[in-house]
């Protein structure tokens, strides 16, 4: 008899390639030092998930502006989908849709008030990265395919 792989919940996710003048990508250092992820590290992009009955594009708004500060009236086109399965920081495993949108920006000054607690916990750094970066770095960058992305636009 073959086991049938258990369904993961799925997770829609808006997701930004945020580009500034000299087209590096903005992106956040995560680093877990308690719960179900302890001892994780990774960069990604801002971004995070659809709240219930929210779209990808609603959703990107409200997410720019909680994790940047920055406002938008219109987050454009998605210009990428990346679906992969992982672990969320609450243990759970899920199929995570991700939508990324681009917005292209000069040098801003980050904001954190929109931040949740738990944010303010993992989000120890941020960091403009060029794609020479990201291809010559041995840290865990996701999506694992940033570099592809990036190249397409």
């Amino acid at each position: 008899m073959s086991a049938v792989a258990p369904v993961l919940p799925e997770r829609p996710t808006s997701r930004w390639l945020i580009l500034d003048g000299q087209g590096r990508v903005l992106l956040f250092h995560f680093v877990f030092s308690d719960g179900p992820l302890t001892g994780t590290a990774f960069w990604a992009t801002p971004g995070g998930g659809c709240e219930p009955g929210e779209t990808y594009e609603d959703a990107a708004r409200r997410e720019l502006v909680e994790e940047t500060g920055l406002i938008i009236d219109d987050p454009g086109p998605q210009v990428g989908r990346v679906r992969v399965s992982f672990r969320l920081p609450d243990g759970r495993m899920a199929d995570v849709d991700q939508r990324f949108f681009l917005l292209r920006t000069e040098a801003f000054d980050l904001s954190s008030t929109g931040w949740t607690e738990e944010e303010r916990n993992i989000l120890v750094a941020h960091r403009w990265w060029s794609l020479a970066d990201i291809r010559a770095s041995t840290e865990t960058i996701w999506p694992a395919e940033l570099a592809d992305l990036l190249s397409s636009l």
